[in-house]
């Protein structure tokens, strides 16, 4: 069965990427950027990572 990962993000990781830079993940597959709005949820159409970008207050 696949993994299933899932980030929460702030601003300081926009633009959003996936693999994010931070992660050891850079060769699994081709550096996609993801539009997301805060609250929200994003999915990597590659992987399926999921990430929620924080609300900053």
């Amino acid at each position: 069965m696949k993994e299933v990962r899932h980030y929460d993000i702030d601003e300081s990781d926009l633009p959003l990427c996936c693999p994010l830079p931070r992660l050891a993940l850079w060769d699994q597959h081709p550096r996609v950027y993801i539009p997301i709005r805060a609250g929200e949820d994003a999915v990597c159409p590659y992987c399926g990572t999921t990430f929620t970008l924080k609300e900053t207050a």
